[in-house]
């Protein structure tokens, strides 16, 4: 609970640790800095030494400091970090002045990186389970031991029943070489925490307008009229970014416009805030557009030249007056009326989301919803508009590109055989022996190769332990999982969970700290723990939110006996017998894989969404010359880089030799594309039920097409007579793909990219947008009630998707919905961020200076209810929820969540249903704050297409401890 404190320290640390031995002093912030042998600037630089591991720190008296440049581990903005390192000791830090992303600012999670890496808390060697305690092994008894167990297991099941969960805390390289890793291993089951924060993102606003991401800036922002945040509280989840935001609002005097449950730190700086009932945020963007087609706002020429299906929104839309979004959203309709007119007279505006509009089970309709509203005002492939989507983790977007997913290879080329065909292309490895690393299904007289099939994804790989084989689309169940670098505790239904990890056989964690992984079971055996390296003892790359590539350097060598993550897949790769093959293009130094080799491998196959022209040595230019950036627009101005966008945001077509600037401002047609430019990805088809899905007459800057165009193939080129500005190189290549039928996406010459370019054509196409997915549940995004809802009086109106089998797994929707949880459990449970921590919490609350400023896990409570209740502030709680579970924590009676709702932050872990579990983590590894995990009571739901779990809203019951 934020507020003053007391004693500037966690509860129960082990006996020894810097704040234990403050703990019973009482004393005011200055005397805790004092006491810690820390001065004001010594602070800043965060250079605290005290109980270190010996061995970790050398001495750092004398030597030269030499300055490394690398970037945040936490959120998506990429805030660069200058650590300053003396006798290989990180002894200090800045941030990163130059950087067009921080301009020198750094939030609390920034300013204290340093304390990640040289954490006392961390796991320091390898260890298992014997007898239900952790004890310390070698890496070849680890490596052996689990490499045994997984082969057993892949013998007697196949290789679907090891799970390998990877993790947003990779870089790209390390991101790639772990979804090759699977594919070398034999299974699709892979998946990272992308799809439990954005994967409905991915999922609704590709199937938009072609590709899923962020597709103006955080700089961009600057530009903006207007600034509409729903569903994200950048506040405290992306700090940094505020800076942007508050510089048009200044500056533009752009109105600030916030939508959320709950009054945030964020919504504390609007011009207008929208509280609106969690769960409803397509009945309350369809009441905005009721306003702008009701009194012809919509900007009409855009929908014509550039969107297709919008008449099939208005017509949804019409049934969404102001009294029917009032009894669904609570959101009076002069209030909609008011915001619908600012956005209207304030263009171009951006609209901005975080998880808020995403964890919902028809998530996928909230993020195609809040697009189609750009679309319809004209917002899209300008300077000041689009859709700003701020991604939660430092690479998780990079994370996702690579392809870390359950559903497709890097670069989002799906599963399908002639994706499998151009990446074995890429591996120059035989897909014959690809295919034959696979298990296939044999069911009800069929066989199915599990190779083409998507698989569990994280959000439910509970089930593909518990749930009966025979329910299951793969051969056996979930026996081994591996969680890599993953956060147990940011997954709902945590006691099923519990259940899961205590029937596996096998349950591996690689993680620089032990996590919730390491205590949540109660297992006497066959668990390891293995120490992963932080991203501040390695180099390579990292993608930002607004889809640039920074590269990191690193700061120091591996503390303690941890290793770096791409070392530690070459080590089971040799136990496995793969490694000749894996690595065949791939330098190995020790046992490390060169990371420069990997980058250049994926820039060889990544075609699809242009990471391709980002080489490693572009990319360390880019670092080495921050301060030539344009800090709105992005592009270098003169020096080694100029003209290009800082980071060389995806796409950026071609080869590195091509020298593609990197795409800024994706759809923007005002620009040549050969300078960054753009226009609507022509993915869906030329026609749709005989209607034209091709751009209207309208085109990028200089293009010698006039008018719409499909993507482009090498017959495409053939017909146009560019055939002839190919090299004989080029000519070759695509020649041994599939000749004319070869198109830009699996060309490897990059030679049909770089013609259509030469002529100002974008590769893939110049088309319409859609308004409407013919391939979705639901082609007009739809209000559907949550599946634990206490509005019973809209079930029926708004009913939720029938029960189904999809992602291998079994799915329940209107079973669970059809009964009536609403008396017992009243209350709206919704969940968030804290500035203070990040994710799961386990590296944040393991590091004393954010530890100390939220020691408490608490449950935010309005008055009214609070009072009903006979809950007072600041006292303990139980919380309940309807699948069973119960928490304990603080109660915080506030206004900020409106009568009826409750919040929680997702951040804590290491309590179970009231108890503590310190004593089960490794001696000296348990973090400072430990508390009960709001994803405990939070309940099962899903969404429709990707799976993503429903975290913000579902029902709880609160009473007195």
């Amino acid at each position: 609970m934020l507020r003053k404190k007391t004693n500037g320290v966690a509860k129960g640390p082990r006996k020894g640790s810097l704040l234990s031995s403050l703990a019973a002093k009482t004393m005011d912030r200055r005397s805790f800095l004092a006491a810690s042998g820390v001065t004001v600037g010594g602070l800043a630089a965060l250079s605290l030494t005290s109980g270190r591991v010996q061995a970790a720190t050398p001495s750092t008296e004398g030597g030269e400091m030499v300055l490394k440049k690398s970037v945040c581990t936490h959120c998506s903005v990429g805030c660069t970090v200058i650590a300053e390192v003396q006798n290989g000791t990180w002894v200090g830090q800045e941030p990163g002045w130059d950087s067009p992303f921080n301009l020198g600012s750094h939030c609390a999670k920034g300013a204290s990186v340093r304390e990640h890496a040289h954490g006392e808390r961390r796991l320091k060697y390898p260890m298992k389970m014997v007898n239900g305690q952790w004890q310390k092994i070698s890496w070849d008894e680890a490596i052996n031991e689990i490499g045994d167990k997984m082969l057993q297991i892949r013998d007697e099941s196949g290789p679907d029943s090891v799970y390998w969960l990877g993790s947003a805390k990779f870089n790209n390289e390390q991101a790639y070489l772990y979804r090759k890793f699977a594919a070398y291993w034999g299974t699709n089951n892979v998946d990272h925490q992308a799809r439990i924060c954005h994967s409905t993102t991915v999922a609704g606003v590709a199937n938009t307008w072609g590709y899923g991401a962020m597709t103006n800036s955080y700089n961009d922002i600057h530009n903006s009229k207007a600034i509409f945040i729903i569903g994200g509280n950048p506040a405290e989840a992306h700090p940094v970014s505020l800076l942007h935001v508050l510089k048009a609002k200044e500056e533009n005097n752009a109105p600030l416009i916030v939508c959320d449950p709950r009054f945030t730190r964020t919504a504390a700086h609007a011009d207008e805030y929208v509280r609106f009932r969690p769960g409803t945020d397509v009945a309350l963007v369809w009441g905005l557009l009721w306003h702008i087609f009701e009194n012809g706002w919509e900007d009409q020429e855009f929908i014509r030249t550039r969107v297709y299906g919008m008449e099939q929104i208005r017509e949804e839309v019409k049934h969404w007056n102001p009294e029917e979004v009032e009894r669904v959203t609570g959101t009076p309709g002069a209030q909609l009326e008011r915001v619908a007119r600012t956005l209207v007279n304030n263009r171009p505006g951006t609209v901005i989301w975080c998880m808020g509009g995403t964890q919902h089970s028809n998530g996928n309709n909230n993020t195609r919803a809040y697009s189609i509203l750009q679309l319809a005002l004209g917002n899209m492939g300008v300077a000041g508009g689009g859709t700003n989507i701020f991604r939660g983790h430092d690479n998780v977007q990079g994370a996702t590109d690579l392809g870390v997913l359950a559903d497709t290879l890097p670069g989002y080329y799906g599963l399908a055989a002639g994706a499998w065909a151009h990446w074995a292309r890429v591996w120059e490895e035989d897909i014959d022996w690809l295919k034959g690393r696979f298990a296939t299904l044999d069911r009800n007289g069929k066989t199915k190769p599990m190779m083409n099939e998507k698989g569990i994804p994280v959000s439910r790989w509970i089930d593909g332990v518990l749930e009966a084989k025979e329910n299951l689309e793969q051969p056996d169940n979930t026996r081994a999982m591996v969680l890599w670098g993953h956060a147990p505790n940011s997954q709902t239904r945590m006691l099923e969970m519990k259940e899961a990890m205590e029937k596996l056989d096998l349950l591996v964690v690689v993680d620089p700290f032990p996590t919730v992984s390491a205590v949540l079971h109660d297992r006497k055996d066959g668990a390891y723990l293995l120490p992963a390296t932080t991203q501040f003892e390695t180099r390579g790359s990292v993608t930002a939110s607004n889809r640039s590539l920074q590269w990191r350097e690193k700061v120091i060598e591996p503390l303690f006996d941890s290793k770096v993550d791409h070392e530690i897949m070459k080590l089971f790769s040799d136990k496995f017998g793969f490694t000749d093959r894996m690595f065949r293009n791939i330098a190995i130094e020790g046992d490390e894989p060169v990371i420069e080799d990997i980058t250049r491998e994926f820039n060889r196959g990544t075609w699809t969404i242009g990471y391709t022209g980002q080489s490693p040595e572009r990319l360390k230019k880019h670092m080495a010359n921050q301060h030539h950036f344009d800090k709105t627009t992005l592009r270098a101005v003169g020096g080694p880089c100029d003209g290009d966008i800082y980071g060389l945001p995806w796409p950026c077509w071609g080869t590195a030799e091509m020298n593609h600037p990197g795409t800024p401002i994706l759809y923007n047609m005002s620009m040549p594309v050969s300078k960054g430019g753009l226009t609507f990805r022509a993915r869906f088809g030329v026609e749709h039920n005989g209607n034209n899905l091709l751009a209207d007459g309208v085109y990028s800057k200089d293009s010698e097409i006039k008018d719409g165009y499909p993507e482009f193939t090498m017959q495409m080129l053939m017909d146009l007579g560019w055939d002839k500005d190919l090299t004989a190189e080029e000519r070759a290549s695509i020649e041994a793909v599939a000749g004319p039928a070869t198109n830009w996406k699996t060309d490897l010459s990059g030679g049909i990219q770089r013609v259509a370019i030469k002529h100002e054509c974008a590769p893939f196409g110049n088309a319409k947008a859609r308004a409407i997915v013919w391939n979705f549940p639901d082609p007009v995004p739809l209000h559907r009630e949550p599946l634990y809802t206490n509005r019973r009086d809209l079930v029926k109106d708004y009913p939720t998707y029938a029960d189904k089998t999809f992602w291998r797994v079994p799915t329940l929707y209107e079973s669970i919905q059809k009964k009536d949880f609403s008396k017992d459990f009243p209350i709206i449970l919704t969940s968030g961020r804290l500035v203070e921590y990040e994710g799961g919490g386990d590296e944040t609350r393991s590091n004393p200076w954010l530890a100390e400023l939220q020691q408490d896990m608490f449950i935010e409570i309005n008055p009214r209810d609070a009072n009903n209740l006979n809950i007072r502030d600041g006292k303990d709680v139980w919380v309940s929820g309807p699948e069973g579970a119960r928490i304990r924590v603080k109660a915080m009676v506030t206004e900020r969540v409106g009568e009826g709702v409750a919040f929680m932050p997702f951040h804590f872990g290491g309590h179970l249903e009231g108890k503590d579990l310190r004593d089960k983590y490794p001696k000296g590894s348990d973090p400072y704050v430990l508390g009960e995990s709001t994803n405990t009571v939070q309940t099962y739901g899903y969404d429709s297409v990707t799976q993503m779990q429903e975290t913000k809203c579902t029902l709880c019951a609160i009473e007195p401890a």
